[in-house]
C-alpha cells in the first residue's frame, strides 16, 4: 500500500530475527553526487559489508542500477552477492552468474551517446544498459525523457527513471525481479526480506519484500512510497547497519 505520512525508523537489527538484506547503492549506501563518477565512498566500505554479510550468514545483497563493472571500481572484489543494471546481471557472492541479459543493440547506445554530446548532458555506457543524466541541467527533463522513451519504443525496450537519470534497459528488468531471484536461493530463502532505497526505482524492491512478507525501508523523504519504514539519510542506515 502507498504511503504519504511519516513513516517510522525500523526496528535494530538484532530485532529481526533471520533476514535477507538487499541494499541499492547511490542515495543509500552513499550519497548522490553530481554524477556517477563523482560519488564520495568511504575507503573501507567495501570490507564494511562484507563484515556485515558474514553477520548476516550470506544474506546480503547490493541491487543497483550501477553496472556491477562500475560498483566494483569503488568498492573493489567485494565478496557479496551483486545485482547490477536494475538486476539485468545478478552475480553470487563467489562471482557465478545468476543471470545476464544481452547488451543493448550499438544503435541505441549510439543514439543515446550522440543525444548527450548534442544536449550537453552526461552518457553513462554499460554492459547490459545506458543512461542519461542531466543533473546539471534539469530544466531538460521532458525533452530528455521524451527522446529516451521514443528510442525505446522503437527497439522494444524500456526505459527506468531515477534522480535526473533516465535509463534504457531490456524489458522485464527491474529490482524487484533480481530480489524475487535471490530470495528463492540460498542463502536468502525462508528469510525476512528487506530492501533499502531512496529512489522510484527501489519501489520495485520494496514491491517484492512485501509480497514476500518483509518489507521496504526509504532513505529520504520521497512520497508516496511502498516502504513501510524510514531512516533520514545514508548516516542513519550506516548507523543502523553498524558498519
Amino acid at each position: 500500500m502507498l504511503q504519504r505520512s511519516n513513516l517510522p525508523a525500523p526496528p535494530a537489527l538484532k530485532e529481526l530475527g533471520e533476514i535477507a538484506l538487499f541494499l541499492d547503492f547511490d542515495g543509500t549506501l552513499v550519497g548522490i553526487a553530481s554524477g556517477p563518477d563523482a560519488i564520495a565512498v568511504p575507503e573501507l566500505l567495501g570490507k564494511s559489508l562484507e563484515e556485515l554479510a558474514r553477520r548476516l550468514d550470506g544474506a546480503l545483497a547490493i541491487v543497483t542500477g550501477r553496472s556491477i563493472d562500475n560498483l566494483t571500481s569503488f568498492l573493489g572484489d567485494v565478496s557479496v552477492h551483486l545485482a547490477g543494471s536494475h538486476g539485468g546481471h545478478v552475480l553470487s557472492a563467489k562471482g557465478a552468474v545468476l543471470r545476464e541479459t544481452t547488451a543493448l543493440p550499438s544503435e541505441v547506445k549510439d543514439g543515446l551517446a550522440d543525444y548527450a554530446k548534442r544536449a550537453g548532458i552526461l552518457y553513462e555506457r554499460k554492459t547490459h544498459g545506458a543512461a542519461l543524466h542531466y543533473r546539471a541541467k534539469p530544466e531538460a527533463e521532458a525533452e530528455v525523457r521524451k527522446f529516451a522513451e521514443d528510442l525505446a519504443g522503437k527497439h522494444q525496450l524500456a526505459t527506468k527513471s531515477g534522480k535526473c537519470v533516465i535509463e534504457i534497459v531490456r524489458p522485464g528488468i527491474d529490482k524487484g525481479g533480481a530480489v524475487e531471484l535471490l530470495a528463492g536461493r540460498e542463502p536468502f530463502a525462508g528469510k525476512t526480506a528487506i530492501f533499502v532505497g531512496d529512489d522510484v526505482t527501489d519501489e520495485d524492491g520494496f514491491a517484492a519484500c512485501n509480497q514476500l512478507g518483509g518489507f521496504g525501508i526509504q532513505i529520504g523523504q520521497r512520497t508516496p512510497t511502498q516502504a513501510r519504514y524510514r531512516l533520514s539519510s545514508v548516516g542513519d542506515l550506516h548507523e543502523w547497519l553498524q558498519i
